[in-house]
């Protein structure tokens, strides 16, 4: 059974993409590292690497508080349900409505009364959860262009999409910011849900928190339309894998007439291990996959600009080092 899906929390375009770049570059220069020398320059030679990127998508006008809290990252998981679970969900529904997409009009307390329901209906594990009710509650606004999937790349898929204004992510919709790092389930005698203990996913087939990401991830690619990106990690076997929550509900719910193409980006970490890679492994199979579903695809092996966000995340790296070598090169030629 595929791992609970690790969402980004909701960036708002063009003001996230900035504060999270400079939250990348304020970390990489982080003064509390305390390091030496040539290690500064070499960071910050990493940093100049990428400031064409950072400064083409710096807005801090829309910059909120609740976006800035957004970025602290998800609610730790408890044992059972997590504790003021309606609060936070209501209490980000509201954030949602009211701050990220204002055009939405709709009732908080009701997508809350029909997700209570369907928990506490089921609450058994003998059969999935049925949130029919829940989604049928939510008029979703659906961009044209920029559907971004992933697997196994959380960390790159947060900073990727940070920098590109126009990607669209699971965590970018309502029933994503709503439900993200939350953890639920009912007692067993339907009474309420119980906040002692749940479940892990590897314990019970119908799992209920399984079963609301497997069909929000099911609607978020029924919906996909335009250029869709996916990005798949290199450095493990079964970089795509049928059993995660893109081979298990977000392939299956794309359509060929509505997607123009499927551009896959197959990252490895740039020190290796190197498994995997567009003609290698279980992304051939992917690509079999989208061929014989007449979709038009395309497939690269280390993106450049995922390899610049990586050394941003560790320029200690000796791939990082091409960059850094080349821009003092540059700089001696300048200069001399």
């Amino acid at each position: 059974m595929p791992e609970p899906p690790q969402l980004t929390p909701f960036r708002h375009k063009g003001a996230a993409a900035g504060l999270q770049a400079f939250l990348l570059m304020s970390k990489l220069l982080a003064p509390s590292l305390r390091p030496s020398p040539a290690t500064l320059r070499r960071k910050l030679i990493s940093a100049v690497c990428i400031r064409g990127l950072v400064l083409s998508v710096i807005d801090p006008e829309f910059v909120t508080i609740g976006f800035i809290l957004s970025l602290l990252g998800s609610v730790r998981a408890q044992p059972g349900t997590t504790p003021n679970i309606k609060d936070i969900v209501v209490g980000r529904c509201y954030n949602y409505i009211s701050l990220v997409n204002p055009s939405l009009r709709l009732d908080c307390e009701n997508i809350w009364r029909r997700f209570e329901e369907s928990v506490l209906r089921q609450s058994s594990f003998n059969e999935t959860v049925d949130y029919r009710q829940m989604f049928s509650a939510i008029n979703q606004t659906w961009p044209s262009d920029g559907f971004l999937f992933w697997s196994k790349t959380r960390r790159l898929m947060e900073s990727y999409a940070a920098i590109g204004r126009d990607f669209w992510t699971l965590g970018d919709t309502l029933v994503g910011s709503m439900f993200n790092g939350l953890v639920w389930c009912g007692r067993a005698d339907a009474s309420g849900f119980n906040f002692r203990s749940c479940p892990t996913w590897a314990e019970i087939k119908h799992h209920p928190v399984y079963s609301l990401w497997g069909k929000a991830s099911q609607n978020f690619a029924e919906m996909a339309r335009g250029n869709v990106t996916v990005l798949l990690n290199g450095s493990i076997r079964k970089a795509f894998n049928k059993e995660s929550m893109f081979g298990s509900f977000e392939l299956d719910g794309l359509d060929p007439c509505r997607v123009e193409s499927v551009n896959i980006k197959v990252v490895t970490n740039l020190d290796g291990p190197f498994i995997e890679s567009c003609n290698q492994g279980s992304v051939v199979d992917l690509i079999q996959i989208l061929r014989s579903r007449g979709f038009h695809w395309t497939c690269t092996d280390n993106d450049e600009t995922l390899m610049l966000l990586q050394c941003i995340q560790d320029p200690e790296q000796t791939s990082c080092q091409k960059c850094a070598n080349g821009f003092s090169l540059r700089r001696s030629l300048k200069f001399n």
